[in-house]
């Protein structure tokens, strides 16, 4: 599958499946200590040489149950373990895992890397169209806007990357707070714009 790549950074990067178009997944790999960790991967073209161009594999991490994308594929791939949403901690990591969802129908974590002042999420947060309202940066889940994880809102990231869409990475703490803030009350202006969006797609079918 081909791939866009994006969040490059000089201890990482991310890469975006250009299927299917609009969920946008998007994949992150991060290099602690010359050890490279995944995040909720999507096999690509180039993925693979550039993980290893960045460090010596270490594992993968799925942050969300409905996330298993190639995950397991990429693991057995790179010869490392792979996490299945690790509440309690990434083994020999610095990546502290934070509970978003518990339930029969919902298992989320996000990760928080105080050293970079990374946080790392699956479903939780996003940028792609339908996880944010006209003019937010940065959006809570549409099924989470009414409970977001406030547990979120003691950090102070300089990035956070998502597994939709590409990552914050300027004034990440104040788009991240404005998000769980706002969740709540811009769910009408959210089903507003998609319903608009909706309209432009369909109008563009027709001509």
């Amino acid at each position: 599958m081909r791939v866009r790549f994006c969040d490059e950074l000089d201890w990482g990067f991310g890469w975006i499946a250009e299927e299917p178009p609009l969920i946008q997944r998007c994949s992150h790999a991060l290099r602690v200590d010359g050890k490279v960790w995944i995040f909720d991967a999507v096999e690509g073209e180039g993925v693979e040489e550039r993980i290893r161009a960045l460090g010596e594999p270490a594992g993968v991490v799925q942050l969300l149950d409905r996330h298993a994308r190639d995950c397991a594929t990429l693991a057995q791939k790179l010869g490392v373990p792979l996490h299945r949403v690790p509440f309690l901690v990434v083994p020999d990591t610095p990546f502290r895992p934070l509970l978003i969802v518990r339930n029969r129908y919902w298992q989320e974590i996000a990760l928080w890397w105080q050293a970079r002042q990374v946080l790392i999420c699956a479903d939780a947060l996003g940028t792609v169209g339908y996880f944010c309202a006209p003019g937010e940066r940065l959006g809570v889940h549409p099924l989470l806007r009414l409970v977001p994880p406030q547990r979120l809102g003691a950090l102070e990231p300089a990035h956070v990357l998502v597994g939709h869409g590409e990552g914050i990475h300027d004034d990440a703490a104040a788009a991240l707070h404005e998000a769980l803030s706002t969740s709540g009350r811009r769910i009408p202006r959210l089903l507003v714009g998609r319903a608009a969006a909706g309209v432009r797609k369909l109008r563009a079918r027709r001509r």
